[in-house]
């Protein structure tokens, strides 16, 4: 019997189970070496026999927790023929799978219990990999169920009002002849790959389930190019503030960008590393000629953590490049109020010297006014010439 566990940091709720928490345990798997721990305030409380959770029970973090039913697509082909629909439970999702025909069971929500215990128990899913699948912040991971393989990535999509990242996780169970997917929310990611399935067009329709991974696969790292031209737009842009006019706001455009950039890093490399172990396996599921594709799929993957450090180092060198922007508007102005200081310090002299009050012989002569205005004209007409030959200003 499957017994779903929400916690809290009141404590917790045991679907199909009526009887009071017990305080003080903490959560353990049986037969496996893993604790869960979960970000609550009090240690977890389960009712359990002798601080062991049974086997066959699932364990879901309550802050992961929302409500509603997923959504399913289910495409199931071979080369000759193509069925499709959309199931509204596992009984429905059951009836397309067959030994001659590849099924691919596309899930957009991660939280429905019922499919997901169906789920588990019609494909013989390990609850580790449900558990995994559906705790949104997974590592991603490639785990080898012999008969079947777990995979979690991180899918990055781009908020073009927002202009930042919002990272979602993808997972996958790949089997002999199915495929299931799991998404958060809906995306058009997948759909060139259902058009050339339903199309016929391509290999997709003459290959196996390993292929079907590897497509999947690569529109997820496809789309990381897509993500890539528009940051690369992005940081065009913001060069453009910086080098027309620095303004302080320009530091928060430079900093989100890095941001972005961490972000990318963080999901890019786990996926490399996946990749590249999908390559090296000695899985069954993957089969040799799918290699070459995956192949090509780490290099693919290599391209982008390339472009993502050149766009790093881009980053970097537009923080020194606001920060001399500012220097050198700064040293502009205060050349301007120096050269005006400069010009005006000689002025100040005579000036003061005609402003005090004592007896000045020159004062009876005719035009001592205007005389000493002409000095003044003159002298800082003469100081500005010398300093515009100089190019000082």
């Amino acid at each position: 019997m499957l017994r779903v566990y929400f916690f809290d940091s009141k404590g917790y709720s045991a679907r199909a189970s009526g009887k009071p928490a017990l305080d003080g345990l903490t959560i353990k798997l049986s037969g496996t070496k893993r604790h869960q721990y979960l970000e609550t305030a009090d240690m977890a409380k389960i009712e359990n026999n002798n601080n062991q959770l049974p086997q066959d029970d699932y364990i879901f973090d309550k802050a992961h927790k929302k409500s509603g039913a997923a959504k399913v697509e289910v495409i199931s082909y071979s080369m000759k023929e193509l069925k499709d629909g959309k199931p509204k439970n596992i009984k429905e999702i059951m009836k397309y799978i067959s030994d001659d025909r590849i099924t691919w069971v596309n899930i957009v929500g991660i939280n429905d219990d019922a499919l997901m215990q169906g789920i588990g128990e019609n494909f013989h899913i390990h609850h580790l990999a449900l558990e995994d699948i559906m705790n949104q912040n997974q590592r991603p991971i490639l785990e080898d169920y012999d008969k079947y393989l777990q995979i979690v990535l991180k899918y990055c999509d781009y908020d073009e009002a927002k202009k930042e990242i919002k990272i979602e996780q993808v997972s996958m169970l790949v089997g002999s002849n199915w495929v299931i997917s799991f998404q958060e929310k809906t995306h058009k990611i997948f759909e060139s790959i259902i058009k050339r399935i339903k199309a016929g067009k391509g290999r997709i329709r003459k290959m196996g389930s390993d292929y079907l991974a590897y497509a999947i696969l690569d529109c997820v790292v496809d789309y990381y190019f897509v993500l890539l031209e528009k940051i690369g737009e992005d940081i065009e842009e913001t060069e453009d503030k910086i080098t027309e006019k620095t303004r302080p706001e320009i530091i928060q455009d430079i900093f989100l960008l890095r941001r972005e950039l961490v972000y990318l890093r963080r999901s890019v490399w786990p996926l490399r590393d996946i990749i590249n172990s999908i390559y090296k396996t000695d899985s069954k599921l993957f089969k040799k000629p799918t290699g070459v594709f995956i192949r090509d799929l780490y290099d693919h993957t290599i391209q982008v953590m390339d472009t993502i450090e050149t766009y790093r180092d881009l980053v970097a060198g537009m923080t020194e490049l606001h920060m001399s922007s500012i220097s050198n508007r700064m040293n502009e102005i205060m050349k301007v109020l120096t050269i005006v200081s400069t010009i005006f310090a000689p002025l100040t002299f005579i000036v003061g010297v005609y402003g005090m009050n004592l007896y000045m012989p020159e004062a009876k002569w005719g035009g001592t006014y205007f005389a000493i205005w002409g000095i003044i004209a003159t002298i800082a007409l003469s100081m500005a010439f010398f300093f515009k030959k100089r190019k000082w200003f």
